[in-house]
Order: structure tokens, then C-alpha cells, then sequence
């Protein structure tokens, strides 16, 4: 018998995600659903998830272990968001106002607004700013079900404050349940001093501020927007090659408006993920389909750009690739935090089967961060990540469009949202 401390009893649904990750082609839309379905954890790890029989069969509740009643609702793994940009100051509202008029992302980047605009605001925040920001950021993705979410600098674009807003990570994850992964992205941009001397600002990046990073252990992943008029391929490769060198794994914003061989380069390099992918190529889906670097799609971006052109979410699935869903949450592209919405933007944009969606969303989005191994399922020697949804059943997650399904969240064994709302510790 396997004891227990905490159960999770008798769901409608429960979605195990359960299967070696990431998932493939018809692989994506297997979920694993159990009805009547027990989950039990003992010290933050799953012991069992299942039918009832065989939790009476096989797991022995300690005295005094947490039961939760699942009935009416569906559960399924917490979700993982592997793409925001978490630690900024300031917002970009009039912006979002021009573009509602007909102003471009590009032709409002030309005027020096953009990220240059959360530049300047998150160069004057303080370090103690940007966490409180951030906490207050980590709270409403973890009441729409978030357990895990990977988050980039990139808005100081300097030694120092780029150092401060991974800090500002670092210093909120201790003080957050949501597992925080951090990425170095000093090269989001060249920064505003460096205009019209951009060969410098790489030389800054390549010798002073991606070999400091590195020493002070402060990310884990470097990212770079590879786009035309921000870093050429040629100057990614660059980037790239430095930053592997001091220690770091690679990320790529790939292809997000024009294609320049940004996929392909990801492939290459041995990336653990490109990202975007609304303009790759042909070549770029056969060589992600043929690798193990994770194609992460933001349908949010076309969604809050209001574009018409979105990624080829079904020819990357048919090419093979691992597709991830993530909200990319920033303040100029995708003012996002909800997993559930993107989710569904999945669905309806991209589209997605509901059972695929949840698999980017959970298991594939953990493997974008190489977090698979501990999170993304349900499965016994896991975390015990679990949100409870109330929903009649799975494909209502994405068919009760425009509310958050989320009534109780589950990290590490512990309740930290419960009917809807944060769960603070005695």
C-alpha cells in the first residue's frame, strides 16, 4: 500500500496527461481520461492516478491526510506557461490605442515606442518595484491555474538592469508558489544609447553582460529575437554561440513577422525551443518537426495584434514537431496572463482539438523548459501540480470560451487556491 497525505476524490474527468513527453503528431491528442478519477500525493509527490478501484486497492490515506471532493469537476495537470515576460514596469495603453487606429508593432517601434517604451519605465523601477510586480502578476496566473512559468528580462537592456529584473525574479520566486523559470534575454533588443552603434551593443552583450550573467547563475535559458530589423541571423548566431559558451541553454523568438531562417537556425544550435513561428518557412517546420528543439506558439500575439496571419499550428503537428501553447504575457503584443484563454485561443485560432490544446498547455509546454521530467502530468513520482476546473467535462474547457474554469489550484501537494481564491499560509 502506498500512504497518503493528500487526496483528490472521485473527479468527473480527471486528465492524467500520463505518456513519455513530449507528445507528437497523434501522440498530442491523447489525454488520458479517467472517469471517476483519484489523484493522491505524499510530500508534494503523486502516489497515484486512476480509477477508484484500484486507489482502494492500492493507497492507504495517513490520519489526518487532506481529502478533496472532485465531484462536477475536471481535473487535470497545472498548467505551464513557457514563454512570458514577467518582470517589466509600466504599460503600454496609448500604444494599444494607435494600434486599435491602424498603427503597426513595427511602424510604433520606428517612433521609439514599443519595448523602448517599457525600457525606459523599467530602467526607473527599483528592484523591490519589480517584485512586487511581479507577485502581484504570479498571483492572477496562478488563480487561472498556472503552477510553472518561464519569464525573460530583456526591458533593461544593460548589465545593471538586466541583472535587476532577474533578480526581481529570483527574489518573487521565493516568495511565490508558482515555480519561476528564468531566461536571460539582454538581446530583446538593441538598447535605445546604441542605436546607430549596434555592432557595439553585441560586443557589450558578447563580452561583458552574457559572461556576467552566467557567473552569477541568475538564468537558466538565453533568448533572442532573431527578426529582421531587430537581430539578423547572422547576429544570432553570434549571440548565440556566446551564450552557450557561458553556460546557458537557448531560446529563440523565431520568425515571429518575417522569415529569416529563425527556425531553422533553432534546430541547428540544438535550442530547446523557437518561439512564435507565425511567418516560418517550410523548411524551418520540416527541420523543428525532425528535432527536439519545442515549437512554442503564442496565439495571443496574433490575437492582441490583431493579425490576420497566424502559425501553422497543423503542419507542425503533422511535421512532427512538439507544440507548446504559452501566453507570452508582456505589455505591447500580448497583454495575457490567462492559460485557459490561450488554451482556447488555441482551439479556435489555431485550430487545435481541445485534448491537443491541453497537452501544449500541460506536458509539452513543461518539456519547452525541460521541466518534464517533474512536471506537465500526473503521473506518481511527480509533482503534485493539479487544478480542479468545474466544467461538465474536458471539451467544456475550451466550449465554455471567455471564463476562467479554475476553482482550486494544487502546488506541491498544498492547496493555494480554493474556490477561486489565493490561499495564503498561516
Amino acid at each position: 500500500m502506498r500512504s497518503a497525505d493528500l487526496v483528490v476524490a472521485g473527479c468527473r474527468e480527471l486528465l492524467t496527461c500520463a505518456g513519455p513527453l513530449p507528445k507528437r503528431g497523434r501522440a498530442l491528442g491523447e489525454v488520458g481520461v479517467v472517469e471517476n478519477g483519484w489523484v493522491a500525493s505524499s510530500q508534494g509527490l503523486v502516489v497515484y492516478a486512476g480509477d477508484e478501484a484500484d486507489f482502494l486497492a492500492e493507497v492507504a490515506p495517513e490520519p489526518g491526510a487532506v481529502t478533496i471532493d472532485g465531484r462536477n469537476l475536471v481535473a487535470l495537470p497545472g498548467f505551464v506557461d513557457a514563454h512570458t515576460h514577467l518582470p517589466f514596469a509600466g504599460d503600454r495603453a496609448r500604444e494599444f490605442g494607435l494600434r486599435i487606429q491602424g498603427w503597426t508593432y513595427q511602424q510604433l517601434a520606428e517612433r521609439g515606442m514599443g519595448i523602448q517604451t517599457t525600457v525606459k519605465a523599467t530602467r526607473a523601477a527599483s528592484l523591490d518595484d519589480l517584485v512586487a510586480l511581479s507577485l502581484k502578476r504570479l498571483d492572477r496566473m496562478l488563480l487561472h491555474g498556472t503552477t510553472t512559468v518561464e519569464a525573460k528580462s530583456g526591458y533593461g537592456l544593460n548589465l545593471d538592469d538586466e541583472i535587476k529584473q532577474l533578480e526581481a525574479l529570483r527574489d518573487a520566486a521565493a516568495l511565490h508558489p508558482v515555480d519561476v523559470i528564468p531566461t536571460f534575454m539582454g538581446a530583446h533588443e538593441v538598447a535605445p544609447e546604441y542605436k546607430d552603434r549596434r555592432e557595439e551593443y553585441i560586443g557589450l552583450l558578447i563580452d561583458t553582460v552574457i559572461p556576467e550573467i552566467g557567473r552569477r547563475g541568475l538564468a537558466e535559458f538565453f533568448d533572442i529575437f532573431s527578426e529582421p530589423g531587430v537581430f539578423s541571423i547572422e547576429e544570432t548566431r553570434r549571440l548565440v554561440e556566446a551564450a552557450k559558451a557561458a553556460g546557458f541553454r537557448i531560446k529563440v523568438h523565431a520568425d515571429e513577422f518575417v522569415s529569416q531562417g529563425g527556425a531553422e537556425l533553432a534546430a541547428e544550435v540544438g535550442a530547446v525551443s523557437a518561439e512564435h513561428l507565425i511567418a516560418i518557412s517550410d523548411e524551418g517546420i520540416a527541420r523543428l518537426g525532425a528535432s527536439d528543439t519545442a515549437a512554442i506558439l503564442l496565439p495571443g500575439v496574433s490575437f492582441f495584434l490583431m493579425l490576420a496571419k497566424r502559425a501553422p499550428a497543423r503542419r507542425l503537428i503533422e511535421a512532427g514537431a512538439a507544440v507548446a501553447l504559452s501566453t507570452d504575457f508582456n505589455p505591447g503584443s500580448s497583454h495575457i496572463f490567462s492559460m485557459p484563454f490561450i488554451l482556447q485561443l488555441g482551439v479556435f485560432t489555431l485550430g487545435l482539438t481541445v485534448e491537443e490544446a491541453v497537452n501544449a498547455c500541460t506536458g509539452n509546454a513543461a518539456y519547452a523548459i525541460r521541466r518534464h521530467g517533474t512536471v506537465g502530468s500526473l503521473e506518481p513520482g511527480k509533482r503534485m501540480d493539479l487544478i480542479l476546473c468545474d466544467v461538465p467535462d474536458h471539451v467544456s474547457l475550451a466550449y465554455e470560451a471567455g471564463r476562467n474554469p479554475v476553482r482550486t489550484v494544487i502546488k506541491n501537494g498544498k492547496v493555494v487556491v480554493e474556490d477561486g481564491r489565493r490561499v495564503t499560509a498561516p
